[in-house]
């Protein structure tokens, strides 16, 4: 068995307010217009709004300044798949859907699952049949159906789509018609560094596997400064496992678009398992973020990971799944090669160990 995104079990907790709104939602005789504004209230009180701090302890360790860590494991479930889960799941709502469904490896199942359970939605879940991941278990508690089907997780991503389409059931998988809508619930991010920062910061940098996330905040920094909110669009810097993600390879190949790995040479460990993949869904909208951008790519590896993590852990005392740490890794290594001038950067860790 193959273990998989490493996020260690979460208590899924939300609020006694979110519980009470869930109730009203599940209420037959609401109708669907007030359920919807009680299951935008869940989402305005538990999804996003993440922590952001200064990170002094790295700023003396490698000579770098006014460096900000975005850190998004303080949505529900401890990752940013909150995000796009209770999108989802509003969508289905809105349209009338009884069951959504899904394929994954563990974090978005389990966000996905929350958010149905608390919209009063039916969640089946899809996972391929080799991979085990201990999140299982939080997802059978969140009431979820689960079901496992062989082959790669790409493979179970097109045969759920495959049956949410012949059942009439909402289909949540990434990409395709999803792309837009999950693009624009990770441009909140972009949105929350404003906030905080009142400009785009010069880098910011995250973690790469699918790309959504990635191009989500670029989108969203670009609609800040078209809007005329910020005065610069950042360089997006993105960093995954050493020759396992396409969108890496193809940016350092020069490639305008996404060109999809050979399976065979990807392999999967308990640090990388989060980054990596064959094919990225939305492996085109990353890599127009990094091309437009002027942005950055780099292959990080095992090791850079789990020492990354570990510093965080004793120097800013966060508790961060190492493969969250990769865009993290990948602008620490712009500012070894060049030192960056005095600016403002973030860096974006996407899931809480």
């Amino acid at each position: 068995m193959i273990l998989l995104d490493g996020v260690q079990t979460s208590d899924n907790k939300v609020s006694k307010e979110a519980l009470e709104l869930s109730q009203a939602i599940k209420d037959p005789r609401l109708s669907l217009i007030d359920r919807l504004e009680h299951f935008e209230d869940i989402m305005n009180l538990e999804v996003g709004d993440s922590s952001m701090s200064r990170a002094k302890s790295l700023e003396r360790e490698f000579g770098i300044r006014q460096l900000y860590l975005k850190y998004e494991g303080d949505n529900p479930t401890g990752t940013q798949k909150d995000r796009i889960a209770f999108a989802q799941v509003y969508d289905a709502l809105r349209r009338g859907y009884q069951v959504i469904s899904v394929a994954t490896c563990g974090n978005y199942g389990v966000a996905v699952a929350l958010a149905a359970d608390l919209a009063g939605l039916h969640c089946k879940i899809y996972i391929p049949a080799s991979y085990h991941t201990d999140r299982i278990r939080e997802m059978e508690e969140l009431n979820a159906s689960i079901i496992r089907l062989d082959g790669s997780y790409e493979d179970v991503v097109t045969a759920s789509s495959a049956l949410a389409q012949d059942h009439d059931w909402y289909d949540a998988n990434p990409g395709g018609a999803n792309t837009p809508l999950q693009i624009q619930a990770y441009s909140q991010i972009a949105l929350e560094i404003y906030d905080q920062l009142r400009d785009a910061p010069r880098y910011c940098a995250a973690p790469v596997s699918n790309g959504t996330l990635f191009a989500g905040i670029y989108r969203g920094f670009v609609n800040l400064y078209k809007k005329g909110k910020t005065s610069r669009i950042p360089r997006m810097v993105a960093g995954s496992s050493t020759h396992k993600n396409p969108i890496i390879s193809s940016f350092l190949a020069g490639l305008d678009h996404c060109k999809d790995l050979s399976p065979n040479l990807i392999k999967e460990t308990k640090y990388n398992e989060p980054l990596i993949n064959w094919h990225s869904f939305d492996g085109d909208e990353a890599l127009y973020a990094l091309r437009q951008s002027e942005g950055r790519a780099y292959h990080i590896s095992d090791q850079m990971l789990r020492k990354m993590s570990t510093y965080l852990l004793k120097k800013e005392g966060a508790k961060i799944l190492p493969a969250s740490t990769a865009g993290l890794i990948a602008l620490l290594e712009i500012h070894k090669e060049k030192p960056l001038e005095h600016d403002r950067f973030v860096a974006v860790l996407t899931a809480k160990d």
